[in-house]
């Protein structure tokens, strides 16, 4: 059981490096849509604002601002913690960009034997958490 989830647990961070980071680094709304479910549900908060919106009008956001790598402002991405229990698991990532530093709790499924995230958590704090 160990094993497997291991291994499953380097094939979510995997996902979340080479499509979630590197689509949110460029911009790449396509590659965005490979790791999203398209039923997704995001939810949090912005600078204390509520945020509430379903995954097309996440990605219409995203392919409508300046994509971080051209906006000159720093960009940092880490995977702080994975957790997988058969075909589910929940992934902390904290990203800097543009003026923020989120942090993201993304809830994954397994399905189709590819794992897509299907809700997403977001807050942005002034410091960074572990």
């Amino acid at each position: 059981m160990k094993t497997q989830q291991a291994s499953e647990t380097a094939v979510i961070a995997q996902a979340i490096e080479l499509e979630y980071f590197h689509g949110l680094f460029n911009g790449n709304v396509e590659l965005l849509r490979k790791i999203f479910h398209p039923n997704t549900l995001l939810f949090g908060d912005v600078k204390n604002q509520p945020y509430a919106k379903h995954l097309d009008e996440y990605l219409d956001g995203v392919s409508n601002r300046v994509a971080p790598k051209d906006s000159g402002k720093p960009f940092e991405s880490e995977i702080l913690a994975i957790d997988v229990i058969n075909s589910i698991a929940v992934a902390k990532v904290r990203l800097q960009m543009y003026d923020f530093n989120y942090y993201d709790l993304l809830s994954f499924h397994k399905l189709d034997n590819k794992w897509r995230i299907v809700n997403k958590l977001l807050t942005h704090v002034d410091t960074n958490l572990k």
